[in-house]
């Protein structure tokens, strides 16, 4: 499949919006990515043209976005470039998205403190309502009155019996 992939370096322009509909979490925010050039006439770094992107995430990517990113980071989006076009009234409108694959803090204009997140973990079964009945035979049923299971050891037993085990070594004489 053909896709438009992107990297995009700008800072986070509108604070990310969380929504959790029944399809899965997703977040959004605009990015702002500004092109610098060198002005030799001002002798100094000017801006020029700033093109506004919609970032979409969507699962973890959503969730850790919304934990990290502020309006003003400095970050870096990597995803598939989504042109929208619209026309309405005999105007012509369209709309930059990108899909983000990756989103990380721009190192270059500061520090970051990166922390894993925990993978949710599985529900845990629910006990059943009822409990399950015990088809298995006890041991030692009246009608044999014979009690057919092993010994039962004590752990105090167990400690004895290995000690008494070491001590009935001999060394062995190596040659």
């Amino acid at each position: 499949m053909n896709e438009t992939m992107i990297c995009a370096v700008g800072n986070v322009a509108t604070q990310p919006m969380y929504r959790d509909p029944g399809t899965g979490m997703s977040a959004r925010f605009r990015l702002a990515v500004t092109a610098r050039y060198w002005d030799r006439e001002k002798n100094a770094w000017t801006d020029g043209h700033t093109n506004f992107f919609t970032v979409w995430t969507n699962r973890q990517l959503a969730a850790n976005a919304m934990a990290s990113l502020n309006v003003g980071d400095p970050v870096v989006v990597q995803g598939r470039l989504k042109v929208r076009t619209d026309s309405r009234d005999g105007n012509t409108r369209a709309w930059a998205d990108i899909d983000a694959v990756a989103i990380g803090h721009d190192l270059a204009r500061g520090t970051s403190a990166f922390r894993r997140t925990g993978r949710p973990e599985p529900a845990a079964p629910t006990p059943p309502a009822q409990p399950e009945p015990n088809w298995e035979t006890p041991l030692g049923t009246p009608a044999t009155g014979h009690d057919t299971a092993p010994p039962v050891e004590s752990p105090a037993d167990a400690s004895a019996e290995t000690e008494n085990a070491k001590q009935r070594r001999e060394p062995v004489a190596v040659t």
